[in-house]
């Protein structure tokens, strides 16, 4: 089984960055293709990025796309969200997320595919 445990939530102002960190422990995370959601208060969980095993392939929402990059390194077992540009709209709880990679190429943004949490880190953006 694998573990994941996320960091780098806090307190940015409008149009800062923040950078999210996954660790996966137990299991090599180049097994496992994973994926960032968020959910706001009272929303539902919403797809933010994901990334193949081997980082060939990603994908964003519409809503952070061209603001936010999802990365890896296999070398510290862990998986990145930089989070550039942030407005209020950004502020939820994000959460890691693996599922077993059935190729290298593979990913999905559907969050019931995905077996493996992390226990979320709180991002708030002040206006």
């Amino acid at each position: 089984q694998v573990q994941l445990v996320e960091s780098g939530g806090g307190l940015v102002k409008t149009g800062n960055s923040l950078t999210l960190s996954c660790a996966a422990t137990g299991r090599p995370f180049g097994n496992y293709a994973a994926a960032w959601f968020r959910q706001a208060p009272g929303k539902e969980h919403e797809f933010v990025a994901a990334i193949s095993r081997r980082g060939a392939n990603t994908a964003y929402g519409n809503s952070v796309k061209g603001r936010f990059t999802i990365s890896r390194d296999d070398a510290k077992n862990t998986r990145y969200l930089q989070m550039n540009s942030l407005i209020p709209g950004d502020a939820s709880v994000y959460y890691c997320a693996a599922t077993r990679a059935i190729a290298n190429d593979y990913y999905t943004t559907d969050r019931e595919q995905y077996a493996w949490w992390g226990q979320g880190t709180q991002v708030t953006v002040s206006s």
